[in-house]
C-alpha cells in the first residue's frame, strides 16, 4: 500500500432551488469562516436572478403542495425528521463550527432542530382545528372559516441561529401550505445549504423550499418588491434592512412578519409564525328544510 497521505474530498456547497442544486447564475462564490476565522467553505453568492428562479420554483410548486392533505404534509416533514436523524453527526459538526458550540451543546441544538421538524410535524392536520370552525349567525345559514395558505412566502432566515433558528422560520411555513424561498444566514450558511440536501431526498417536492446563500441586503429588496411573492418573514433582518423590505412589500399589499427578539430558539414556539402565513376563508350555506315537520339540518 502506498505512504501517500491521501487527500480530502472537499464539500461543494450549491444552492436549492426548484429541487435541484444549481451554482449561481453570476458564478460569484463568498469566504465562510468559522467562529475563529478559519476558512470552512466557499459559498454561492446568490444573485438577483437566481432570486428570481427560486420564486418560480416556489409559485410551481405552490399548487400541489397546498392541495395535498394535512396528513400528507405531516408525514413529509416527520420524514424530513427522520433524515436529519441519520445526519446528525454532519450537522452536529456544521453547526458547531459555524456558531462556535462545542460537540456536546451542537447536538443539543441539532437534536431541538430534528425536534421541531416533528413538533410542526404533528400540527399539519390540527392547526385548522385551532383556527377555524362554524360560526354562530342570526339565520339559517351555515357560516364556516378554514385556514387557507397565503402563497409564496420568503423567509429572511436568522442571522446567529444557523440551523434551529432556520428550522424554526421554515417549518411553520410549509407546514401549513405555503412555499418558501429563504435566505440563508449570510455569515453562516453551511447548515442551511446542507439542509437542502436532507429536503432533496425527504419526499419535499421541488420548489417547496427553496435555499440561497448570500447577502439578505442584496437579494431582500427584489424579492419583497416580486409581484408574485405574497409573504416576508424579516426574522434574520436588522432594523434599517427590516424597514426598507417592509416599505418594498407594501406595494402589492404582502403580509409582513416583523422581526421578534427571540431569547432561546429552543423554547416553545407556540402557533404563531404558522397563523402569520394562513387566509382565512368564510363560506355561508343555507340550512334547507327536510320536510313538512320543519326540521332541518
Amino acid at each position: 500500500m502506498s505512504d501517500v497521505t491521501r487527500l480530502n474530498v472537499f464539500k461543494t456547497y450549491k444552492l436549492y432551488v426548484g429541487g435541484k442544486f444549481p451554482r449561481s447564475e453570476s458564478g460569484r462564490v463568498y469566504e465562510v469562516t468559522d467562529s475563529k476565522g478559519k476558512w470552512l467553505a466557499n459559498a454561492p453568492l446568490s444573485s438577483r436572478k437566481d432570486a428570481r428562479d427560486a420564486v418560480v420554483a416556489a409559485r410551481k410548486a405552490f399548487g400541489g403542495w397546498s392541495g395535498a392533505t394535512a396528513y400528507n404534509r405531516g408525514q413529509i416533514l416527520y420524514r424530513i425528521a427522520e433524515m436529519l436523524e441519520g445526519r446528525r453527526d454532519q450537522f452536529v459538526r456544521e453547526v458547531g463550527e459555524a456558531e462556535g458550540l462545542s460537540k456536546s451543546k451542537a447536538g443539543a441544538v441539532v437534536d431541538a432542530a430534528i425536534d421541531r421538524w416533528v413538533w410542526y410535524a404533528g400540527w399539519t392536520d390540527k392547526i385548522g382545528q385551532v383556527v377555524g370552525g362554524a360560526n354562530p349567525v342570526a339565520g339559517p345559514f351555515f357560516n364556516l372559516s378554514t385556514p387557507e395558505p397565503t402563497g409564496v412566502v420568503t423567509v429572511v432566515a436568522p442571522q446567529d441561529s444557523s440551523f434551529l433558528g432556520l428550522v424554526s422560520v421554515i417549518a411553520p411555513v410549509i407546514a401549513t401550505g405555503n412555499t418558501a424561498v429563504v435566505i440563508a444566514s449570510e455569515k453562516s450558511p453551511l447548515p442551511a445549504l446542507s439542509l437542502g440536501e436532507v429536503l432533496a431526498t425527504s419526499d419535499l417536492p421541488g420548489g417547496v423550499v427553496n435555499i440561497l446563500s448570500g447577502k439578505a441586503a442584496e437579494m431582500g429588496p427584489h424579492l419583497a418588491a416580486h409581484q408574485d411573492v405574497n409573504a416576508i418573514d424579516l426574522a434574520g433582518a436588522d432594523a434599517a434592512l427590516a424597514k426598507d423590505l417592509e416599505v418594498a412589500a407594501a406595494d402589492n399589499l404582502k403580509r409582513v412578519l416583523r422581526p421578534q427578539p427571540v431569547d432561546d430558539w429552543a423554547a416553545d414556539p407556540g402557533t404563531k409564525r404558522m397563523t402569520a402565513f394562513l387566509e382565512t376563508k368564510t363560506v355561508w350555506h343555507p340550512t334547507g328544510s327536510l320536510g313538512a315537520s320543519g326540521s332541518s339540518y
